[in-house]
């Protein structure tokens, strides 16, 4: 049997920092609520917003796979392997801490071109699994699928699973975990995956999901034993969706 459990907007954590609008799906920073630390093998669902010229300087991770997803604008990436550019709407990117990794994220894309200059925030949404194995060598990846997910369809973002091996999707190291996006139409729809744990994130426009009823902008759904429901844009919308077939021990 599914057990549907909706986390509305308004009851998540938020921080705001000025520079910083940031809303915590999970326990996070100087949040804490001993019954919300994660879900399956998800644990941090930050749904950020970042004003020009800000953004979080060097700072580490250790054992982690982390992945970040441009809603509106765009966020610059350096980190202590070497790797730097910009993310934006469509590139799928992966960074996985492992033995440990300093980077950077910041909204100042227009530095790197020296010509275009904005007054635009970014918002993105940034998750973190946890790896099937510690102490692996730190990495980073991105993909840009921006052209596939304008079909309308339920895309794979990033995946460890064996079934996706052949598929259009960026790596992580924890094989029981896929996380999928979807750009919808109003009237579209696209059904969930069947899978154990299931978490549903509408990143943007308002959703019918099958069982649950209308669901908006910044809502979440846990999903136990789910059973392919399905999901119906009633606006544009964008939804991430976590297929996870094992939990945090």
């Amino acid at each position: 049997m599914t057990t549907i459990d909706l986390r509305p907007a308004s009851d998540r954590f938020a921080t705001d920092w000025g520079w910083l609008d940031s809303k915590h799906s999970f326990s996070f920073g100087q949040h804490y609520d001993q019954h919300n630390t994660h879900f399956g093998l998800l644990l941090v669902s930050n749904d950020d917003i970042v004003t020009p010229g800000s953004g979080f300087e060097t700072h580490p991770h250790r054992d982690m796979e982390i992945i970040t997803w441009v809603l509106e604008g765009s966020l610059v990436h350096q980190d202590s392997t070497g790797h730097s550019g910009v993310i934006y709407p469509g590139l799928a990117q992966r960074m996985s801490a492992g033995t440990g990794i300093l980077h950077s994220e910041k909204n100042d894309s227009w530095k790197l071109s020296g010509e275009l200059e904005h007054n635009d925030p970014v918002h993105f949404v940034q998750m973190w699994v946890l790896p099937d194995e510690q102490n692996i060598n730190p990495g980073y990846e991105q993909l840009d699928i921006g052209e596939v997910l304008t079909a309308g369809g339920l895309v794979t973002v990033a995946s460890g699973m064996a079934k996706h091996a052949d598929q259009l999707a960026i790596r992580i190291s924890q094989q029981n975990a896929a996380l999928h996006a979807a750009r919808l139409d109003p009237g579209r729809h696209v059904q969930l995956p069947t899978a154990p744990f299931v978490h549903l994130y509408v990143a943007k426009g308002e959703v019918d999901l099958e069982g649950g009823g209308r669901i908006g902008a910044g809502d979440s759904v846990r999903f136990t034993g789910a059973e392919g429901q399905r999901l119906v844009a009633r606006t544009s919308a964008e939804a991430l969706v976590w297929e996870m077939h094992s939990t945090v021990a």
